[in-house]
């Protein structure tokens, strides 16, 4: 009906009926990185535990927070497979604050079925198709 309000669900439901993946990458040059904020965030949607570290010096600690342990290792964003639900639902739920360091996130829309990769040129993302090669 016209000037009612979209539900996001909804919408994310016929994306996928649509047969549509949706995909982060980071958009300017540094990186895919996530904030602490949205880590956090993308912890508890997937029912991960964590607990926190200190930084190994006074800088760091001032910039980026405690460090966040994860299986006895220190949890890294770059691990996260980019078409991940949670993922998604953190940058949208979080928009620029779930943003790393160095990093500009956006979502994607890619076609179902298609088959991709991440590339990147100094750490500003796209998403390319896979190709059959022969050497």
């Amino acid at each position: 009906m016209a000037g009612q309000e979209v539900n996001p669900a909804h919408e994310e439901l016929l994306k996928q009926l649509r047969g549509v993946q949706l995909i982060v990458i980071n958009t300017t040059y540094g990186g895919f990185d996530l904030s602490h904020e949205a880590v956090l965030l993308y912890l508890e949607l997937t029912g991960t535990p964590y607990h926190f570290c200190p930084q190994e010096d006074r800088e760091r600690q001032t910039r980026l927070g405690d460090r966040i342990i994860v299986d006895n290792e220190e949890f890294y964003a770059r691990g996260i497979v980019r078409n991940d639900p949670a993922l998604v639902a953190v940058i949208r739920r979080l928009g620029s604050k779930a943003n790393g360091e160095y990093s500009k996130l956006k979502i994607v829309e890619v076609p179902a079925g298609v088959a991709w990769h991440v590339n990147d040129y100094d750490g500003k993302e796209w998403i390319a198709e896979n190709h059959r090669t022969w050497r």
